[in-house]
C-alpha cells in the first residue's frame, strides 16, 4: 500500500457534512500519523476546519455553492500544482468538484463515480449504498484501500475548543453571570464557574420545514426549564430568526437569542458552554455532537440511520411513521405528523436523564 503523505480533501458544502468529514481526517491520521491533510472547502466552513486539529490548512473555494465556473476551477487547480499533493479525496459526488484536483496534476484522485467522473478520477470507487448506509461510512471508506473490509469503523468527530475562544465570545456578547430574570435589559449567560445550567435550542434546519419541530413545542420546553432555573439560549442563522423570536416571545423574552447574531465560529464556541442541546436534524446538531454535548436530536422527514449524531450522549427521537423518512423539504401529505407527534414532554423527559 502506498503511503500518501500529502492529501487534499475536497470537502462538502453543508455544515453537518463537514463535521462528519472530520471522521475521515481522524481515520487518515490514525493510519498515517505523519500525513498532511489540506481541505478545499467553502469559506464559511473554514471556522469548523480551524477546530479540527487533524487539518493542516484550509483552502477557501472561491466559487459559491451551485456555480459551475469551469475556468475558475481550472485556474484553481493549476494554482495548487506547487503543493505537490500525493492524493486527492473528493467527498462531493459532483463532476465540477473533480476539476481542480485533475488540473492540479494530483497523481491519485479518489472519489465515488458520481456524475460520470471516469476521466477526472483515476481511483474511482463504486458506491454500494446498501453496504455503506451512513454518510460518515462513505466518507471514511474513501480514505481506505479499495479492498478494505466494509463497512468501515469510523472515529467520532471531536471539535477542539479553547478557553480563550470561550472567553472571547463571553466578552464580545457582554455575557455576565446575572440571573435569567434580568433579561431582556441585557444579555446574561453561563460562565464555567457558575452552577446555572444552560439549555441550547436549535429550532432551524436549512433544508426545509419538514425537518423543523414546531416553535411552540420548543417554547414549551424552554418555559419549563427556565422555571427550573435553567438559562435557555437560541441558536440559528438569519433564516431562523422568526422562529427564534416566536419562541422567545412565548417565553416572555427570558431566552437569550443568538439567532442571526453570530458567526458559525461564535455559535460553536457559545454552544461549547451549554450543558444540553435540543436540535432538529441540522448542521448545529452535528456541531453539538462533535462538542460531546448531551443532545436530544429530533428527526422528521430525514433518516436518523443515514446521518445520526455521532455522539454516545445523543438521544434520537423519531416516530418511524410509515410515511417517513420521505426526505422532502415540505411534508407531501401536508400534516407534518412525524414532527407534531413528538411531544415537548418526551423531550423534557430525555433532558432529565443523566
Amino acid at each position: 500500500m502506498k503511503k500518501y503523505h500529502k492529501i487534499l480533501v475536497v470537502g462538502p458544502s453543508w455544515v453537518g457534512d463537514m463535521v462528519m468529514a472530520q471522521s475521515l481526517f481522524i481515520a487518515l491520521k490514525n493510519t498515517l500519523p505523519d500525513c498532511r491533510i489540506d481541505v478545499l472547502a467553502p469559506s464559511w466552513t473554514l471556522s469548523l476546519l480551524e477546530r479540527m486539529p487533524e487539518v493542516s490548512k484550509a483552502i477557501a473555494m472561491p466559487l459559491p455553492r451551485g456555480k459551475f465556473g469551469l475556468i475558475e476551477r481550472i485556474k484553481l487547480g493549476k494554482s495548487l500544482r506547487s503543493e505537490s499533493y500525493d492524493q486527492a479525496i473528493l467527498l462531493p459526488n459532483s463532476w465540477k468538484s473533480a476539476i481542480p484536483p485533475f488540473f492540479a496534476n494530483i497523481p491519485v484522485r479518489t472519489g465515488y463515480i458520481g456524475e460520470c467522473r471516469w476521466g477526472l478520477l483515476n481511483d474511482a470507487r463504486k458506491l454500494d449504498k446498501n453496504l455503506l448506509t451512513m454518510t460518515v461510512q462513505r466518507f471514511v471508506a474513501l480514505g481506505l484501500p479499495v479492498d478494505a473490509p466494509m463497512p468501515p469503523v469510523y472515529p467520532k468527530p471531536a471539535l477542539a475548543i479553547s478557553k480563550d475562544r470561550q472567553q472571547a465570545v463571553i466578552d464580545k456578547f457582554k455575557l455576565t453571570p446575572s440571573p435569567a430574570e434580568s433579561v431582556p435589559d441585557r444579555l446574561t449567560a453561563y460562565t464555567p464557574s457558575m452552577e446555572i445550567k444552560i439549555l441550547a435550542l436549535c429550532p432551524g434546519a436549512e433544508y426545509g420545514p419538514a425537518k423543523r419541530w414546531p416553535p411552540e413545542y420548543y417554547a414549551e420546553v424552554a418555559r419549563q426549564k427556565i422555571d427550573q432555573g435553567w438559562q435557555v439560549w437560541l441558536f440559528g442563522s438569519e433564516k431562523d430568526k422568526d422562529d427564534a423570536a416566536q419562541i422567545n416571545k412565548d417565553c416572555s423574552g427570558l431566552c437569550i437569542d443568538f439567532s442571526g447574531r453570530t458567526s458559525l465560529a461564535e455559535a460553536v464556541d457559545l454552544m461549547s458552554l451549554a450543558n444540553t442541546v435540543v436540535s432538529n436534524d441540522s448542521g448545529l446538531m452535528h456541531v453539538a455532537a462533535a462538542l460531546d454535548k448531551k443532545l436530544i436530536a429530533i428527526y422528521g422527514s430525514s433518516d436518523p440511520g443515514f446521518t445520526p449524531p455521532l455522539n454516545d450522549k445523543a438521544y434520537i427521537i423519531s416516530l418511524n411513521l410509515d410515511c417517513a423518512p420521505c426526505f422532502k423539504r415540505e411534508c407531501p401529505l401536508g400534516h407534518n405528523h412525524c414532527l407534531t407527534g413528538i411531544t415537548p414532554e418526551r423531550v423534557l423527559e430525555l433532558i432529565t436523564l443523566s
